[in-house]
């Protein structure tokens, strides 16, 4: 192997040889503790230390850096204490997870490093985040981000990729090509020579590096945080190294050849980087023991206090408490003036007052910039906001939810517009798994709100009509916002933005066009996991939310006879129970009407409550009544029948007649 010193001095020499030394002997103490039982599972790095070592240390202190789970030596770099990295293996308190989570996945806003998530491909979304807010913010820093091989296969690689390069954005894309995705080999993986040519279908930069020559790696990588500080731009680098054990200690490596595992085991990073120094008198075996010495003294002391650290005990309170990010609500009572608009304006006035109030709000969406969305929500935003705020996104749902996690993590504010709510599928990834875990795991805000245009009633048929809130009320983490007036999605969608947690925000666009209401003019607010008690009787209780509260006004004012409270839920997470209950307690009798399909959707939860806290006051069985057990149908005549709207009038008849 050769080595190239360059301007390189002696003691950035010997950083680079302790950089790599401290993990590697780490590695070996683990593997110890793995046969003893006293960890739970390990995922070895040992051969690719150069990568992790060489990269952190070419970056910033500040610059961010999000690593996988073979990269100790971004965290050893980054000098994190050790105890603490040995307390998360053990799942102890005073980890950065709190016994939450396990090795890696983790991140620390002390130290810049954010960890990864075992779905692997969102991370790289979330690189692109943190850069654009360095770039919106013109900080000159770089944000690196790794990946292996295998990972290069998910969708969500490419479309990282692809937007770092449309938007220009100064991301080192680290891929460490370690010859196997557990045990599937790269012949099997990709059909390109280098998976660095991938780069020329971006428009972007590439570089092939031998990851296990130090000096190659820190001085190459060096050089490109360099330039692309002055002049911003993504780049692929691909880290040619092998993994010497198997993807987790379980797994061994028997399906490698022999042959394969001695050819790099010539090639150990720290055998010949250590040859290379004591070679050219650069240090001395002395020296080298004394390190060792040092390095496995720090090691036992960490260890000793991770180990005499109590097992993390079990608070019920503080665990529901820790789910979600604090959230200081602050109530801004509307103006009295008022002005009579539609629910499609009250959306966009409330977007428009909340990116003047808050300059690091970013917008993000399929076609909002210019065009103004679909919908037109955002329609002159550009004029008034840039398109630097104001931003057109690549088809890549995945990412640019990713993308909005990156720019939260980075101290910016995030509403991403899913074209139509249908779509949030190919997103559904980092919203269930990334944005609403993310507090629980390390404390980490995720200041993201997701518009989802929702709903049937306009013939658009199965992919542009679903209400599919229910995938999300089921994921702790999430809030969820559904109103049905104008005034309500207003004050409710300021509310959402200002919230440090991530919210999926329901808008009905049968509403946006018929719906009329008073709106407070001026900014204002209104609480989450609020109901509104639209009007009230002694007969029966009806909740619905959205759409579905318009219809049954409409029922209703039919048959004025049924003296009925009707409770417009407004938010579904937080649900406010309380209100439900009082009603129920009150009219003996309840009847939920979502536009859902019936199956698995929040009337059920609703129903399961009543019945368990109200069971003594019922004077009827609870009616759920939803859509049918099918797709959205297109043609008139079949949506109409598929929407629960003409079966809830027969259905409310027959429970105030029980």
């Amino acid at each position: 192997m050769r080595y190239h010193i360059g301007d390189l001095d002696h003691q950035k020499l010997r950083d680079l040889y302790l950089g790599m030394l401290k993990p590697r002997m780490i590695e070996e103490k683990m593997l110890i503790l793995l046969r003893q039982g006293k960890i739970s599972k390990w995922f070895s790095g040992i051969g690719q230390e150069a990568i992790s070592v060489g990269v952190t240390q070419a970056l910033k202190a500040e610059e961010y850096i999000l690593p996988m789970h073979r990269n100790l030596g971004v965290f050893t770099s980054r000098n994190i204490p050790l105890h603490r990295l040995f307390s998360q293996w053990q799942g102890k308190r005073s980890g950065f997870t709190q016994g939450r989570d396990r090795s890696f996945h983790f991140g620390t806003q002390e130290y810049k490093i954010v960890g990864m998530i075992s779905h692997l491909g969102p991370q790289l979304g979330v690189a692109d985040g943190i850069a654009l807010a360095d770039l919106l913010g013109r900080k000159k820093r770089v944000t690196a981000v790794f990946t292996g091989e295998g990972a290069t296969s998910e969708g969500d690689f490419h479309e990282a990729l692809n937007i770092a390069s449309v938007w220009n954005l100064p991301v080192l894309f680290c891929i460490e090509n370690n010859g196997y995705g557990l045990s599937t080999p790269t012949n099997e993986q990709y059909n390109c020579e280098n998976l660095a040519d991938r780069a020329k279908g971006y428009g972007m930069e590439s570089r092939i590096i031998d990851g296990n020559n130090i000096l190659e790696v820190y001085t190459k990588v060096d050089e490109l945080c360099k330039a692309m500080r002055k002049r911003p731009r993504p780049m692929l680098l691909e880290f040619k190294t092998f993994r010497m054990r198997g993807h987790e200690e379980a797994s061994g490596t028997k399906y490698v050849p022999e042959k394969l595992m001695d050819k790099w085991a010539k090639k150990d990073p720290i055998a010949n980087y250590e040859s290379f120094l004591l070679e050219e008198n650069i240090i001395s075996q002395g020296e080298i023991e004394k390190l060792k010495e040092e390095i496995s003294e720090e090691i036992n002391e960490n260890l000793k206090m991770a180990f005499d650290e109590s097992p993390v005990s079990f608070d019920e309170t503080k665990e529901l408490n820790e789910v979600y990010q604090y959230f200081d609500y602050q109530h801004i009572e509307p103006i009295e003036e008022l002005e009579n608009i539609r629910f499609v304006d009250a959306i966009s006035q409330g977007l428009e007052q909340s990116m003047y109030r808050h300059n690091e709000l970013i917008i993000m969406g399929q076609d909002i910039a210019d065009y103004g969305g679909v919908f037109k929500i955002t329609e002159g935003f550009t004029s008034k906001f840039g398109k630097s705020r104001v931003r057109n996104t690549p088809i890549c749902e995945s990412a640019i939810v990713s993308t909005a996690m990156g720019l939260s993590i980075n101290g910016m504010k995030a509403v991403v517009e899913m074209q139509f709510a249908d779509f949030v599928s190919s997103g559904f990834n980092p919203i269930v798994n990334y944005l609403a875990k993310v507090h629980y795991r390390w404390n980490e805000k995720a200041d993201v709100v997701i518009r989802m245009p929702c709903g049937g009633g306009v013939g658009a048929g199965p992919f542009h009509s679903q209400t599919n809130e229910a995938w999300f009320t089921k994921t702790p983490g999430l809030k969820v916002v559904y109103p049905a007036f104008p005034a309500d999605a207003k004050g409710l969608l300021n509310t959402a933005i200002n919230d440090p947690n991530p919210v999926l925000f329901f808008e009905h666009k049968g509403l946006y066009r018929s719906v009329y209401g008073d709106v407070p003019k001026d900014y204002y607010t209104l609480p989450f996991g609020k109901a509104n008690l639209l009007r009230t009787g002694n007969s029966i209780t009806v909740v619905s939310y959205g759409a579905g509260v318009h219809w049954a006004m409409e029922v209703l004012e039919k048959h004025p006879n049924i003296d009925a409270d009707l409770v417009d839920l407004r938010t579904l997470q937080p649900l406010d129970m309380d209100t439900v209950f009082t009603s129920v307690k009150k009219t003996g009798k309840l009847i939920i009407l979502q536009e859902d399909t019936l199956f698995g959707g929040i009337a059920s939860d609703i129903s399961a409550m009543v019945m368990e806290e109200c069971f003594q006051y019922l004077d009827a069985p609870v009616k759920r009544v939803g859509s049918l057990e099918t797709p959205v149908p297109f043609a008139k005549a079949l949506e109409e029948n598929y929407l629960p709207k003409q079966r809830f009038e027969s259905e409310l008849l027959n429970l105030y007649a029980y």
